[in-house]
């Protein structure tokens, strides 16, 4: 006698299943028609034409040759001793004055990180290697080469330097020290 029950409760069973199965189905056949319709159209548009690549440029190769050139690895020697350079006659740097701080750097160790204005005068920010900041002015000195301030703008400083030529004479250059951002 449990034998029916047992067979009525595995057909019911069944059918539950069966019908739940067919709704689970039909909500998803529903779910995905719009993304089937979307399929449908992007594959019906004409496909549009590869770019060719880029031509690579071959390499060309390059022969240095550094004969009669100086070692760049080697620090450049002096043209000539200062007592040389005292006895020429000629325009150049004041050898008396007293030398300010920043002079004991090579200028391209120096880097103008800002300015300040102060009374209505433009002072720019000198940092050197060391990690400290010099205020400067027009008119102070900057580097290994005589280099006076002429001019400070928001984005630079601008100085003449004094460089001994080999011809045992001085001779005026301009340099400038930019924003480092």
């Amino acid at each position: 006698m449990m034998r029916p029950n047992f067979m009525l409760n595995k057909a019911i069973k069944s059918l539950a299943c069966i019908v739940l199965f067919a709704t689970v189905s039909g909500c998803v056949n529903e779910e995905f028609d719009d993304l089937k319709a979307y399929i449908k159209q992007v594959k019906a548009k004409p496909a549009a034409a590869i770019e060719p690549m880029p031509v690579i440029k071959s390499y060309e190769s390059y022969t240095y040759v550094s004969e009669g050139l100086r070692n760049p690895f080697q620090k450049e020697e002096e043209p000539q001793h200062l007592d040389e350079l005292l006895v020429v006659e000629g325009p150049g740097p004041d050898l008396d004055r007293e030398k300010e701080n920043l002079e004991a750097y090579p200028l391209d160790t120096l880097r103008m990180v800002g300015t300040l204005s102060k009374n209505g005068e433009l002072w720019g920010l000198v940092k050197a290697n060391d990690g400290v900041i010099h205020r400067v002015q027009a008119g102070n000195y900057l580097g290994q080469n005589y280099g006076k301030i002429a001019g400070i703008q928001d984005q630079q400083i601008d100085l003449g330097e004094w460089v001994a030529t080999t011809a045992g004479k001085w001779r005026e250059r301009e340099a400038s020290l930019a924003l480092v951002e």
